[in-house]
């Protein structure tokens, strides 16, 4: 099964080491944007299964993304990423849509496939 992934950070790099980890999982990185405008855009035009969200980037936040993007039909699912530790309870993550939280040094680690699975909980 094919999972198609948007990969949303504003470090080039770690787009590169994130899109590395998640092909190396098997899963296929469709597009990668560096701001939510272009991460919207990206969803709208690729209709992926799930996204990889920076919390911080240029023009918004990710949590303001999600929202946007589960007010749509059919959104990813997604998964918030950043270098702090998660300042939001499981319940509030969950209302703007958002999967899980893992932290960017703790990606390595993390069962990307488990968590963009349409079967994940």
């Amino acid at each position: 099964m094919c999972i198609n992934i948007v990969v949303v950070d504003d470090d080039p790099g770690f787009r590169r080491v994130a899109t590395m980890l998640l092909t190396a999982r098997g899963l296929t990185v469709v597009a990668e944007s560096r701001d939510g405008a272009s991460a919207l855009a990206a969803v709208r035009d690729h209709r992926p299964d799930g996204l990889l969200l920076d919390l911080h980037l240029p023009d918004t936040d990710g949590l303001t993304v999600a929202r946007q993007l589960t007010e749509e039909q059919n959104p990813p699912r997604i998964v918030l990423t950043s270098t702090d530790k998660s300042l939001w309870s499981h319940e509030e993550l969950e209302r703007a849509g958002i999967e899980s939280f893992v932290a960017k040094d703790r990606l390595f680690d993390a069962d990307l496939r488990s968590l963009f699975s349409p079967t994940a909980s």
